[in-house]
Order: structure tokens, then C-alpha cells, then sequence
């Protein structure tokens, strides 16, 4: 007699069944229903922020666990955290010339502890670095990014070249987690901590967008208002996003994989 199948397992069979605009409508749906849910349960969403914040530290923490303690770096995009610790140099400057808060010191924290990942995958662990594997080439990024932050950037009082500086960390920002997805999908298996520190991204995005989403919807708009006039605020909002989605595949197979009680994450092809 066959076993029933658990719930997850079914609805994640049901799910991987429908054509792609059936799965683009779920998603979409499922994020709504998501937020609606966190509007209600938290009242002060610049706690959202914070919450990102704070998550996306564990997953760096996640992630100089894995360096230490397995002493390898295989699975890891070197190429990944140099963008993360370009838009991180970047926003730093713009938050010392522009808007010096406690982000600042969170900046500079994380940038530090970024810059620590490349000193190590670099030298230290250079051996088990998977090189023919990271082949993303980051000028894809790099240079759309400087052009939209060239064309679309703040038209706030600051000076021009900080608030071009502004607008690039931003866009850098949304796809600075494109090369370590290329490196997942080229190896198709993706160790736990590697796993943990990716879904650590994409709920700290998530959470990030939520806050963004809210805060617009609260202040009836008038936040995109304050952001400046042009294209530049609906910017802000695409790339928030943007950020979220890049990620929503990954975070699917890696809850399912969780449910189904399996230590190392397999993706099928052209998941990422």
C-alpha cells in the first residue's frame, strides 16, 4: 500500500506540474498574500528593515562558519562578493557624504566582514576554490548599472556625482547575487551552508522589499514623492523587486528540500 504523501511534498508536485505563467501568477499571489500578512502583524515597518538587516548577518555568519569550520570554499562565488563589497564601498561612501546613520556602522561591518570572505577564498582557501565554475563575468553587471546610474539617479540637493553613486549601489545591489547563482547552476548541487547563506539573502531581500512596498503604500506615495521626480523612485522600487525575484526560485527548491529532509540542495535544471 503506498504511503500518503506529505502535504508540502503534494503541493510542491502540483506546483512543478503548471506551465511557467501558472507559476509566475502563484508567486506573485503567494508575495501579496505575504505582504498583506506582515502589514497586519508589524506596526512599526522600519522593523522590517532591521529585520533584514539582521538576517542577512546571520547568513554571513552562516557563511564564515562554513569557511572555518570546513576550511574550503568550494560552492562559493568569488565574483559575488567582490560585487557585494564594490555596492557595500559605495553605499559607505554615500551614507558618510550623505546620510551618517547607524546603517553606516552596519555598512561598514558587513563590508569589513566581506571583504575577510575574498581575503579567504583568495589566498587561504584558494585550493578549493571552484574557478572553471564561477565564469559569471561581473562587466555584465558593472558597466549597466553605471550607465542606468548615469541616465536615472536621485534629483535631490546633493552633489551630482554622489547622488550618480547613490543610484549605482542601488542597481548593483539587485544583481550582485547573479554569478553565485551562475555557480549553482552550473555544479547542480549545492552544499548546506552554501544553501543556508543563499536563503539567508533571499529572505533578508524579501524583507528588504517588504519595507519599501509598505512604506509607499502607507504614506499613499508620498515616499516615492520624497525620493525625488523623474523615473529615479520607481527605480528604487523595481530594484528592491527585482532583488526578490532573482531569488524566489532558489528559495522554493530550498524550503522543499528542507521539508523533505535533505541535507544537500539538487536543482533541477535551469532553475537559477
Amino acid at each position: 500500500m503506498r504511503a500518503p504523501k506529505r502535504p508540502i511534498h503534494a503541493v510542491s508536485t502540483w506546483v512543478r506540474r503548471q506551465p511557467p505563467k501558472v507559476k509566475a501568477f502563484l508567486a506573485v499571489v503567494s508575495g501579496m498574500a505575504a505582504l498583506v500578512l506582515l502589514r497586519f502583524i508589524v506596526h512599526d515597518h522600519d522593523n522590517l528593515f532591521v529585520a533584514a538587516e539582521a538576517v542577512h548577518s546571520i547568513g554571513i555568519s552562516v557563511l564564515i562558519y562554513k569557511l572555518m569550520k570546513e576550511k574550503t570554499c568550494a560552492g562559493l562565488s568569488l565574483k559575488s562578493q567582490e560585487l557585494t563589497a564594490i555596492f557595500l564601498a559605495v553605499r559607505l561612501y554615500c551614507s558618510f557624504v550623505m546620510e551618517y546613520d547607524i546603517h553606516t556602522l552596519l555598512d561598514l561591518a558587513t563590508l569589513a566582514t566581506t571583504l575577510w570572505v575574498i581575503y579567504m577564498i583568495r589566498f587561504n582557501l584558494r585550493s578549493s576554490y571552484m574557478e572553471d565554475k564561477d565564469n559569471f563575468a561581473i562587466y555584465y553587471v558593472v558597466v549597466p548599472c553605471a550607465v542606468l546610474a548615469l541616465l536615472i539617479h536621485p534629483s535631490t540637493s546633493h552633489n551630482i556625482l554622489n547622488r550618480i553613486f547613490w543610484a549605482f549601489c542601488v542597481y548593483l545591489e539587485a544583481v550582485s547575487v547573479l554569478p553565485q547563482l551562475r555557480v549553482m547552476q552550473n555544479t547542480k548541487i549545492v552544499e548546506p551552508f552554501t544553501a543556508h547563506y543563499v536563503f539567508a539573502l533571499g529572505v533578508a531581500r524579501f524583507l528588504s522589499c517588504a519595507h519599501w512596498v509598505l512604506q509607499v503604500l502607507d504614506s499613499r506615495g508620498h515616499l516615492l514623492v520624497a525620493l525625488g521626480y523623474g523615473l529615479w523612485p520607481s527605480m528604487v522600487l523595481i530594484s528592491e523587486i527585482v532583488q526578490t525575484f532573482i531569488l524566489a526560485d532558489f528559495c522554493y527548491y530550498y524550503v522543499k528540500s528542507v521539508f523533505g529532509g535533505q541535507l544537500v540542495l539538487r536543482l533541477p535544471s535551469g532553475v537559477v
